[in-house]
């Protein structure tokens, strides 16, 4: 049976938790008449970066409350100012598209040579830029050199590094930062009401301030997967490595938690190095991209997932 991964809920009918200080400057810049035709939303994976562009579509297309029209059709993606790329999704093979490509982006033409329906603005959201091929990061590029009025792009990216400079430089940039502990609280109250106190601790020790990461984290019933990766990273022997590899794919999408929890803490582990100074966070993001491809790779070509499990294991193992 094909490894499912996770499926959150969509992003925009969801409720956005923090991030105050960034929706602030984006209203700050409307109503000062100073809107940038583009935004890029950067920050860790599972932040709230696509709740968040979501939210700015609502501010922008007079949908922020839930009962009005506007807001019911953002939340069903069905209003006529608002359109959403992303990687597609393929229910044969169970697991997203590797690339936004040329295809995926070419709808945005011809929904900016449309007048407005509302009369408004028209808004493009982009999630998970760092995944378009060359072809459509070009498209992209030349509608960003050529912007249309009354037009907003907003693009978001785990890894903006990944975006063409030029890209990166005709974007207003917004770093989203993790929540707050209270702020936490409120998405897994609203996850799973009855939750235990302590699986509350568990999994905001494990989510650092994501909810999109929370989210990933209470698919790991009991905390297994989580444990198995802290064990990796301690280094395993070539025995254990097995063990753990078979444990996982016993597990329902073991898999690809396994490759969400290990690369999130290894992005964790790079970042805090690199504030420290210590010249390891080098290594350690290319491990975190090394493992990404083995991931990638292995799910592209439907390679034997005990081989990438065993890859991964030693290149996060510690040198």
């Amino acid at each position: 049976m094909a490894d499912a991964p996770f499926m959150p809920p969509r992003m925009a009918s969801l409720r956005l938790h923090g991030h105050g200080a960034a929706v602030t400057a984006f209203r700050a810049a409307l109503s000062k008449g100073r809107m940038p035709h583009a935004w890029l939303v950067t920050g860790p994976p599972g932040i709230g970066k696509a709740t968040f562009a979501f939210t700015l579509a609502r501010i922008l297309l007079g949908g922020e409350a839930e009962n009005l029209p506007a807001g019911r059709r953002i939340s069903a993606a069905t209003h006529a100012d608002l359109l959403v790329v992303e990687r597609g999704y393929d229910e044969k093979k169970q697991r997203y598209r590797q690339e936004i490509v040329a295809d995926d982006v070419r709808p945005i033409t011809g929904f900016l040579r449309r007048t407005a329906a509302e009369g408004g603005w028209r808004v493009v959201i982009v999630d998970g830029a760092e995944w378009m091929n060359r072809s459509a990061a070009n498209a992209v590029l030349k509608i960003l050199e050529e912007p249309p009025p009354a037009t907003v792009l907003i693009l978001t990216s785990s890894a903006p590094g990944r975006l063409l400079p030029t890209i990166r430089s005709r974007c207003r940039k917004l770093e989203l930062a993790p929540l707050e502990e209270a702020e936490m609280r409120g998405v897994l109250q609203a996850l799973c009401p009855d939750m235990p106190e302590s699986d509350f601790a568990r999994i905001m020790h494990q989510a650092h301030g994501a909810p999109g990461k929370a989210v990933a984290v209470l698919a790991d019933t009991g905390g297994g997967v989580a444990a198995l990766v802290g064990e990796v990273l301690q280094g395993v022997g070539a025995l254990r490595g097995y063990e753990i590899a078979e444990a996982i794919l016993r597990k329902d999408n073991g898999f690809g938690l396994f490759f969400t929890l290990l690369s999130d803490q290894l992005q964790i582990t790079a970042r805090q190095a690199a504030q420290n100074g210590n010249v390891r966070c080098m290594s350690l993001a290319a491990a975190w991209e090394q493992i990404m491809r083995v991931q990638s790779e292995t799910e592209r070509f439907n390679l034997d997932k005990q081989e990438a499990l065993i890859e991964a294991m030693t290149i996060a193992s510690p040198k």
